[in-house]
């Protein structure tokens, strides 16, 4: 099933009526903070027993990936877009391509066996991803989790508080960050976080779209090649 189509009917992401309020830098070399959506990409819930050890190497084999068995660190494959986060101790977060949902979620219940659950929420949340020499000091603005790189080094991870709401916190790279965000409070935290970088200078890049070359090969590579 495509939860995108392509035809006639558009599928539209979390942040298609947004709009910013704020006055926005004119290019990304004069802003501070550059915001930018990951849409439609694949959002799965997996929950199981982090101690049965068939239960890790099943989703080793499926995602490439060994599960991150504590807070902190963020299993990821840049190349293929794969990431597995540590959310509790029985629960991760999956982030697949766009179109790889159905995919992976199939992979991983062919693999895995016991008592586990996978739940497709990629309709439920989407990705802001935060770049510009100004990302860490908009962060300080808007979360009570400690953002200082002694607290929160590239590739950490975790879930927090987050301008009165929450949000999944993920440091990707020294200037780039990315915050996972649900539905219903995206528009919400869109507007604060354009109010909160206005000071710096915020400029608001297209949304990031992946072509289907690159969905064949990562289709290819993630799920069939296991």
């Amino acid at each position: 099933m495509d939860l995108n189509p392509r035809g006639a009917v558009k599928s539209e992401s979390p942040l298609a009526m947004a709009r910013a309020n704020v006055a926005l830098a004119s290019s990304p070399r004069d802003a501070g903070v550059v915001v930018r959506e990951k849409p439609f990409l694949g959002h799965l819930v997996l929950r199981g027993n982090a101690q049965d050890e068939s239960f890790r190497a099943g989703v080793e084999r499926v995602l490439g990936l060994a599960l991150p068995l504590a807070l902190g660190p963020v299993a990821r494959d840049e190349s293929r877009g794969v990431s597995i986060q540590w959310m509790s101790p029985d629960e991760w977060l999956i982030v697949v391509p766009a179109g790889l949902e159905f995919e992976a979620e199939a992979a991983l219940r062919r693999e895995l066996s016991g008592h586990y659950a996978v739940m497709n929420v990629t309709g439920g949340q989407t990705v802001l991803e935060l770049t510009g020499p100004k990302v860490r000091e908009l962060l300080m603005k808007c979360t009570p989790y400690d953002v200082h790189p002694r607290a929160f080094p590239v590739g950490k991870g975790v879930s927090s508080v987050f301008a009165k709401s929450s949000a999944v916190i993920r440091r990707v790279d020294e200037e780039r960050w990315e915050l996972v965000i649900r539905r219903s409070f995206a528009d919400y935290l869109y507007s604060w976080i354009l109010d909160a970088a206005e000071e710096f200078g915020v400029f608001v890049a297209p949304a990031e779209t992946a072509g289907s070359t690159e969905r064949r090969i990562v289709r290819e590579v993630a799920v069939e090649g296991h």
